[in-house]
């Protein structure tokens, strides 16, 4: 009796483990096919998001390639206060070098990092510059933002927009306070001139990296 028990106890166990192994192998091929079914939407609307921010530093009249297929693998560059790796943009109108779009970081902010979007045309202008990231202090030094800042009809960091090495030397890349050209709000030095500091770095890296950038891996 015994044995039979333990005989059929087995054979439970053994069905159990077979259903548990089927409903596995069920579930795991419906979330497949839900990946697989979600994907190119999911691709798409990260695309989206990517482009939108673009569109902030770049006007997509000043290039007619996929942007976001034509990149270059940054590893982690101190001259950009970038600790991990990230990915640099490049944008190209027939075939020539347009501009580079990639991700700075200002590491002395008031409240910490600044991280920040730049697009360097090829002959060296900042089309555009925009914070992603902050913590800065509300109602304070958070003008940095375009939505945050009072200022709608020029926000503060469009005063990028145009500077070149070439038209500002790094004495003028500064705010006023410090003898430079750029404006800021009273009591809220610290986070402009942070931001004023990263811009003027990567417009350096820019110039200093644009014509291996660009040969880099070739046109897409």
């Amino acid at each position: 009796m015994s044995a039979a028990r333990e005989f059929t106890a087995s054979g439970m166990a053994v069905r159990t483990a077979a259903i548990l192994f089927i409903f596995v192998i069920i579930f795991t091929g419906l979330l497949s096919g839900a990946y697989l079914w979600t994907k190119p939407a999911i691709e798409a609307s990260a695309a989206e998001e990517k482009m939108k921010l673009v569109d902030e530093v770049l006007p997509r009249s000043e290039y007619d390639n996929n942007l976001l297929s034509d990149t270059v693998a940054l590893p982690a560059t101190a001259e950009l206060g970038l600790a991990d790796p990230s990915t640099l943009y490049r944008a190209r109108l027939g075939g020539q070098p347009a501009a580079l779009v990639f991700e700075t970081v200002a590491q002395d902010g008031y409240a910490g990092k600044i991280r920040l979007i730049v697009a360097i045309r090829a002959n060296g202008e900042l089309a555009g510059v925009r914070v992603t990231q902050h913590k800065e202090t509300p109602g304070l030094g958070d003008y940095i933002e375009v939505k945050k800042d009072k200022n709608k009809a020029r926000p503060w960091i469009t005063q990028f927009t145009g500077m070149s090495l070439a038209q500002v030397t790094d004495k003028e890349w500064k705010v006023k306070k410090d003898g430079g050209k750029i404006d800021y709000y009273a009591g809220a030095t610290v986070t402009p001139r942070a931001v004023t500091k990263a811009t003027l770095k990567a417009a350096h890296w820019a110039a200093a990296n644009l014509d291996r950038l660009f040969a880099e891996g070739g046109a897409q």
